[in-house]
């Protein structure tokens, strides 16, 4: 289903270089980015289902940057890790495969529902954490079997791998439940297997000839600026007030879908 040539301004390159960088500083530093890039290109006239496929790809090369700068921090046991890669992998291709036999119309209605399942996420997913960890304080003599770990990892693959929005939040709940305590362990795990869910789904995205590539290219540059400068700037910035940008984001964006999509 390759994509016909779409109208590209120099107007419209400008705004999504600009959304870019400003999702890929705040994937850097507290996610959501996708809030405001995905509508960003659905603005600029890209239907809905090529704008998920170019704003995955445009979001992944900032997101490998991030990965490589965890790294180090990345101290998690070998073989944990190995199965929540390929399941991270399994799961982002299901999910892009799902996207790709989902109609445009259909898309386009669900739509305000993602956004809607991104932004209850986002906004309540620090406090679901803390939930989860006071659970995990409370049972800790009992130590959590990994295929309960696989099994919502999956599911979080195959959303991402659909759709994305809220896929860093909901991977930090499940980790900390999961007795991964280290902040920057997590943090560093989270952002592999975001890279690995995100950089798997570009393959059928790729075969199926849906990636608008002038945009695409323009956002992964914006982006991976942006996350690079937000990465260390981060510090001086208070957390709370980055999150309380994007709710507001979030929230704006899911009503404006809601009602005119």
């Amino acid at each position: 289903m390759p994509i016909a040539p779409l109208q590209f301004t120099h107007l419209n390159g400008l705004l999504l270089f600009t959304t870019a960088f400003i999702a890929g500083g705040l994937n850097a530093v507290a996610g959501g980015g996708s809030f405001i890039s995905f509508p960003t290109l659905i603005f600029t006239g890209v239907s809905p289902i090529v704008a998920n496929a170019t704003n995955n790809t445009a979001l992944w090369v900032a997101s490998l940057a991030s990965a490589g700068a965890y790294r180090r921090e990345l101290d998690v046991e070998r073989r944990t890790m190995l199965i929540l890669s390929i399941v991270s992998l399994v799961g982002g291709l299901l999910g892009s495969i799902l996207l790709l036999y989902t109609s445009g119309d259909v898309f386009k209605k669900l739509i305000p529902y993602l956004l809607l399942l991104g932004t209850i996420v986002f906004i309540f997913g620090e406090s679901f954490k803390q939930w989860l960890q006071s659970l995990n304080r409370l049972d800790s003599s009992k130590s959590p079997r990994l295929i309960y770990l696989v099994i919502t990892q999956l599911v979080v693959a195959i959303y991402g791998g659909f759709f994305g929005a809220g896929i860093g939040i909901l991977m930090l709940a499940s980790l900390t439940f999961f007795n991964i305590k280290n902040i920057h362990a997590m943090n560093a795990l989270k952002t592999w297997l975001a890279t690995c869910i995100n950089g798997i789904a570009i393959v059928p995205f790729l075969f199926a000839g849906i990636i608008a590539w002038h945009q695409a290219i323009l956002m992964a540059v914006g982006g991976a600026i942006g996350g690079y400068v937000m990465a260390n700037f981060s510090r001086q910035i208070p957390s709370q007030i980055i999150r309380r940008f994007i709710s507001i984001v979030a929230i704006s964006m899911t009503t404006y879908f809601f009602i005119h999509g």
